[in-house]
């Protein structure tokens, strides 16, 4: 072979590898990259370590379904995971249903934009982010509504992510972030003009305890909406397949216990709340959510194998490789219960605080 074939042989092996890992690659956000993955808030040398403290959790089910573990289990997953959801799937770690002619991005989009409609966010309004993540769906609801929004979560490294990403937005103005805990907030009584949740309350222990915070922290005659993860009429207790399924995305989403689709209003209900509406936003007509899943397989398996070079050259933390194999199986009990129809991570609830409580 002369010189120049060799030459074309290496220009279109490099070609290759850069439309594999770049172009076909993850969904990297504007500023995530994958030699940036990390462990949040725990340092490099403690990943491994921290990763399998984690799973400990579930060696002793009861402790994660105490108020008392919950924050401690919550914030190591959080830690754990945060850097590969952003590289791989972006800036808002939920799903939405998909929309035909519309990409990921903008069917989330609109299935945030939808939540701020239910609670007919405006501008001056102070909107609650219940659970908000590195903050996507609270930037394209302040974007939508002209709201200010103030998100909490207990994770002090998505606390950080958030305003990088919000500065970057330039919506500062609009979103405010704080750290703590959803089961006891930071907020004065009768302080917030509506709020929302976006498959976050799924990690309290009791949902009767964060839906008495929101109520607590909600103006009189205030809506906020709820998108749950819940069991659905079709889960069979006593069938095998089905509580391995869920068993399976409890243990790799960091949730004490899924709760059934019947007991959500009856929460809301209990705490104070009237309820306007409620309703299943993955069944028909919807397009089916976990279809983002089930196409992504390939790109798993490249994400996997660009994790495995990084850990093995030191660039990422020792236990990434564990972390991103956790994911991969977890995506395969959430596509299972999707396809089954036993697991929605989208049963929408709208409530009301009543103007005289």
């Amino acid at each position: 072979m002369d010189s120049l074939s060799l030459l074309w042989t290496a220009a279109i092996l490099a070609a290759g590898l850069y439309w594999f890992f770049c172009v076909l690659g993850p969904a990297e956000q504007k500023g995530k990259s994958a030699t940036a993955i990390s462990g949040g808030s725990i340092s490099a040398e403690k990943v491994q370590d921290k990763y399998k403290q984690y799973w400990s959790f579930f060696l002793r089910p009861k402790e994660i379904e105490t108020a008392e573990k919950v924050p401690d289990f919550v914030d190591t997953f959080y830690n754990l995971v945060t850097d590969i959801y952003e590289w791989g799937w972006g800036q808002s770690f939920h799903f939405s249903p998909s929309i035909p002619g519309k990409s990921h991005r903008e069917a989330t989009r609109i299935h945030e934009e939808m939540a701020a409609d239910l609670i007919e966010a405006r501008p001056g309004q102070r909107i609650l982010d219940v659970g908000c993540g590195v903050g996507g769906p609270m930037r394209a609801i302040a974007a939508h509504s002209g709201a200010n929004v103030v998100g909490i979560t207990i994770n002090e490294y998505q606390v950080q992510r958030a305003r990088l990403h919000n500065k970057k937005a330039r919506v500062e103005s609009l979103c405010e972030v704080v750290c703590g805990n959803f089961l006891h907030m930071p907020f004065p009584d009768d302080s917030f003009d509506g709020a929302y949740s976006i498959e976050a309350t799924c990690h309290a222990p009791k949902l009767d305890e964060v839906y008495a915070q929101v109520f607590r922290v909600l103006k009189p005659g205030a809506l906020y909406v709820s998108y749950e993860w819940v069991t659905t009429d079709k889960f069979r207790g006593e069938e095998a397949g089905h509580v391995e399924t869920i068993e399976g995305i409890e243990r790799g989403d960091a949730l004490p216990g899924l709760r059934s689709y019947a007991d959500i209003a009856e929460t809301a209900r209990r705490v104070g709340f009237q309820v306007l509406k409620e309703l299943d936003l993955a069944l028909p007509p919807s397009h089916p959510w976990w279809t983002r899943l089930k196409m992504g397989r390939i790109g798993y398996w490249r994400n996997h194998l660009l994790i495995s070079v990084l850990s093995a050259l030191g660039i990422a933390p020792k236990g990434t490789l564990h972390v991103h194999h956790m994911l991969f199986q977890t995506a395969d009990h959430l596509t299972r219960g999707g396809h089954t129809g036993i697991f929605s991570p989208m049963h929408m609830i709208l409530c009301r605080k009543p103007i005289s409580t």
